[in-house]
């Protein structure tokens, strides 16, 4: 009579108990019905949505939360739904195991204001528009003059140059786009205006009247200022 291996017998019965835990963990889980909503934006810097709005939009799209099972949740369409509101830059949704609805917010950042006689709205640096907000105000520069959603591509890497420099960004406070396509930027600390002149050699006008202003802010002669004009990028001229 033929001996019976208990040591394979045994090793056959735990690899059987694993698969039927195994699967029933995973049937558990997926009649797991989502038990909450967590959302975090990645960044407290513009404050456009509120946990509220988010949580609305979700639910709108699939219903309350404690009546759905997880195996339900069709994470990429929530994505794209929070992806395509136009105060969103890139949204991540993902379940857990204990049934929470995960969601990781990265708001756009606007980098001007633009007024018209009809509307007011803010340009993120791809100059996507982007609604007023009653929760945030950014403080960027304001925006008028001939200006469009259509013609405002040549001006965003001057907006967003600005944008991205310590000092401009707390020093220029509006822009007047004129007919003929010239610049006319407004700052915080003194009357002058800076002639600015078409969207061309930026970096280097930039550069010109920053050099411009540390020099200036030494002598009181810069309050007596009327327009500082960085058009021309060999030299800066004042006018009193």
């Amino acid at each position: 009579m033929k001996k019976i291996n208990w040591h394979t017998v045994r090793l056959i019965f735990v690899v059987f108990v694993m698969i039927f835990l195994f699967a029933f963990s995973l049937k558990r889980n997926s009649e797991r019905k989502i038990s909450k909503i967590d959302i975090k934006f990645e960044s407290n810097e513009n404050m456009f949505l509120t946990h509220e709005m988010v949580n609305n939009l979700l639910i709108q799209k699939f219903g309350g939360a404690s009546t759905i099972q997880k195996d339900k949740v069709d994470l990429n369409t929530l994505e794209a739904v929070l992806d395509d509101h136009e105060m969103i830059e890139k949204a991540q949704v993902f379940s857990t195991i204990d049934g929470f609805l995960s969601t990781r917010i990265t708001q756009k950042t606007p980098i001007v204001r633009v007024i018209t006689d009809d509307e007011s709205y803010y340009l993120d640096s791809k100059g996507n528009r982007m609604s007023l907000s009653e929760n945030f105000s950014a403080r960027v520069p304001l925006v008028t003059g001939e200006i469009s959603e259509r013609n405002c591509k040549p001006f965003l890497f001057l907006f967003n140059e600005i944008k991205k420099d310590d000092f401009l960004s707390k020093n220029i406070t509006g822009a007047q786009i004129m007919t003929s396509g010239n610049v006319v930027l407004t700052n915080r600390s003194y009357d002058y205006k800076i002639v600015f002149g078409k969207p061309i050699n930026v970096e280097k006008k930039l550069k010109n009247y920053k050099a411009f202003f540390q020099h200036a802010i030494k002598d009181t002669v810069i309050k007596s200022y009327k327009e500082v004009n960085v058009m021309f990028t060999q030299q800066v001229v004042c006018k009193k």
